[in-house]
């Protein structure tokens, strides 16, 4: 059989794994519960001019 060739066999072998996966559960998004920080250790003053260099590029 050539590379990438149809392959009958496989095809229904394939089939039927994903035909008995179990489809029951629901899925949800994780809930998140917790804290989130972030400190760039910049003051405002300094981000505000160094957004407005970027935008002067």
């Amino acid at each position: 059989m050539a590379f990438g060739a149809y392959d009958e066999g496989e095809h229904e072998r394939r089939d039927q794994l994903t035909s008995q996966a179990d489809a029951e559960f629901e899925e949800r998004p994780q809930q998140f519960s917790g804290t989130v920080s972030y400190d760039a250790g910049d003051s405002t003053e300094e981000l505000l001019n160094q957004f407005h260099e970027i935008q002067e590029d």
